[in-house]
Order: structure tokens, then C-alpha cells, then sequence
């Protein structure tokens, strides 16, 4: 038996909130994953599941090499931190407020968004060989919850 919920004159079954609350759960990931990034920054500088081999050197090393180029990477890290929390949050939002309304826009919106973003950032980590399972397994576990959760919500909204 569906439990179902009327919300705005729509009825919502247990698969669209599943959907809705696992595709939520992806943005509280990628919030996670966000704040993560950002304290790596101030206490240890280099990202998670890298090593100053992957990297060229520790952080005393490369500030020591340009303190400049040293405070250009802290920078980068620490914007990069705060998209990634800002995407983290559209997410959540997408989920809660248009998903659960059945939106098929907010459906897309919500994976096309952090898919289009990874799908730029990640093929670099190949060539460069940084594309550690430390570093991006976090990101792939948060995005196989963000499939899940679409596939559950647009299932629903074909139903």
C-alpha cells in the first residue's frame, strides 16, 4: 500500500518523497562536502585524498616556493568551497519546494545542476592523475544518491 500525501492539489506518493528525500540528501552531501573542502583549506591546505606527491610539494613548500601562488590556490579552494555549498543548498530547496510539489522542472533542475558541475571539474582529475578515491569518492557516492533519488522522483511523476 502507497502512502500518499495531497500537496498543492497534487497527490505525492511514498516514491516522490523517497525521491524528494534522497535527492535532498545529495545537497546535505554536497553541503558536507563543501564545509569539508573548506576547513582542508585552513588546516592542511591540500584537498582531501591527495598528497603533497600528487600536488608537487607540502603546503610549507609551496607557500615557501610563492607565497603568492600559495594564497591564489587558498583562494580558489575557498570560492570553490562556497559554490559547492551554494549548489549543496539549491539542491535542498529544489527538493523541498519543488519535487515534492512534483515539478518536473525541479526534478531537472536539481540533477542537471550538480551534474553539469561535476561534469566539468572531473574530467581534469584523469590527465593529472589526482582522480584518487579519496578525493572523489565522496563526490561519486553523493552522486549515485542524487541518481537514485532523481530516477525515484521522476518514476513518481510519470505514475
Amino acid at each position: 500500500m502507497t502512502t500518499q500525501a495531497q500537496v498543492s492539489g497534487r497527490t505525492m506518493g511514498a516514491s516522490m518523497a523517497a525521491g524528494a528525500n534522497l535527492v535532498a540528501l545529495a545537497g546535505v552531501g554536497l553541503i558536507g562536502y563543501g564545509v569539508m573542502f573548506l576547513i582542508r583549506n585552513f588546516a592542511g591546505f591540500i584537498e582531501l585524498g591527495l598528497t603533497p606527491n600528487h600536488v608537487g610539494g607540502t603546503p610549507e613548500q609551496i607557500q615557501a616556493f610563492s607565497q603568492n601562488l600559495y594564497n591564489y590556490i587558498s583562494h580558489l579552494q575557498v570560492a570553490l568551497s562556497g559554490f559547492i555549498i551554494a549548489l549543496g543548498i539549491a539542491v535542498i530547496a529544489l527538493a523541498m519546494f519543488g519535487i515534492r510539489r512534483g515539478e518536473s522542472w525541479a526534478v531537472w533542475t536539481a540533477f542537471l545542476a550538480p551534474v553539469v558541475a561535476v561534469g566539468i571539474a572531473l574530467p581534469l582529475h584523469f590527465p593529472f592523475h589526482i582522480a584518487t578515491l579519496g578525493h572523489l569518492g565522496l563526490i561519486y557516492l553523493d552522486a549515485a544518491i542524487l541518481l537514485i533519488g532523481t530516477i525515484l522522483s521522476y518514476r513518481a511523476l510519470k505514475a
